[in-house]
């Protein structure tokens, strides 16, 4: 079995807390994450939109781009609007060959709020979540038909966030929205990972390989406390740094054939947590455990043809 390691740019610079952001330039970022061992990189605010400006830039760095996210608002906006909004991404996704676009939902939610509890999260009842799930399965089968597939983004302060919510989502929508399973999202909302992983692997299509750092997690007052508040105190981290049995989880994918992406997704401090070092740390985990679950990691980065 394949699997492909890359890294998101959160780590360098956060989009919610711009306090949370290291001053290097995205060459830089992308030479650090490369020379920790990572062959892909998610898109991040320092990219260039246009792909005759990216795709240099991901050649130099010897990276391709692994992913990134679209900021959707179908749980109370209409489909045209997100169709707008997304078709300049999938063209650009498209000429530079990315494997998928994440989906994440901020209708609603209060991720990006640091005003807003935990506690006090948007919920859906069941008849609105039916409509919603039917509703991303629409648009995940329209962006699929243009030539560039979804990965619906469970998170922390939306509209899916528990692992009972990412139930009644995937059992009321369909195989045209595909699921990317966040293990520290899933963990951080006081899921069972494995059990996410043994309920949904046939439609997971991208894997975020992001640890919590359960103390900080379990030390949160949610009435009180914010999703970016908790980002701040360092709930997530790199694996190999945090709670998460990584080992474990990454068997399961194994145990089900899972070949793709493991991209790592940690938002910290990069004061307290320097990029490189965390980048170093990420992916000497990663290579342990999935050598040992029997994975071959491809270490091309852009491709040389």
């Amino acid at each position: 079995m394949k699997a492909k390691l890359g890294m998101s740019p959160i780590a360098w610079w956060n989009d919610d807390l711009p306090e949370l952001s290291d001053d290097v330039s995205l060459e830089e970022c992308l030479r650090q994450s490369r020379g920790a061992g990572f062959t892909g990189m998610e898109q991040g605010r320092r990219f260039p939109s246009n792909p005759d400006e990216m795709l240099p830039i991901l050649r130099a760095a010897d990276v391709t781009l692994c992913g990134g996210w679209f900021s959707g608002t179908l749980v109370n906006e209409e489909l045209a609007a997100n169709k707008d909004r997304i078709a300049p991404m999938i063209e650009l996704f498209k000429a530079v060959s990315a494997p998928c676009i994440v989906y994440g939902e901020v209708g609603r939610s209060i991720q990006g709020d640091r005003s807003k509890p935990l506690a006090t999260k948007p919920r859906l009842s069941d008849d609105e979540m039916k409509a919603y799930a039917r509703r991303v399965t629409e648009f995940g089968e329209w962006c699929a038909d243009q030539g560039m597939p979804l990965s619906y983004h469970h998170h922390m302060a939306a509209v899916v966030e528990t692992e009972p919510e990412l139930d009644a989502f995937m059992r009321n929508s369909g195989e045209g929205i595909p699921l990317l399973l966040d293990a520290g999202h899933l963990a951080f909302a006081g899921g069972d990972v494995l059990r996410a992983i043994d309920n949904h692997h046939a439609r997971i299509n991208h894997v975020h390989v992001k640890d919590i750092r359960k103390s900080v997690v379990d030390g949160l007052d949610r009435s009180r406390q914010s999703f970016l508040d908790a980002v701040a105190l360092g709930a997530f981290t790199v694996p190999g740094d945090g709670s998460l049995d990584f080992g474990a989880i990454v068997k399961r994918f194994a145990d089900y054939g899972y070949e793709g992406w493991f991209v790592v997704e940690a938002e910290q401090d990069p004061r307290k947590a320097p990029p490189q070092k965390m980048a170093e740390i990420g992916h000497a985990e990663l290579m342990r455990v999935m050598t040992a679950a029997g994975y071959t990691v491809e270490t091309e980065g852009f491709p040389k043809g």
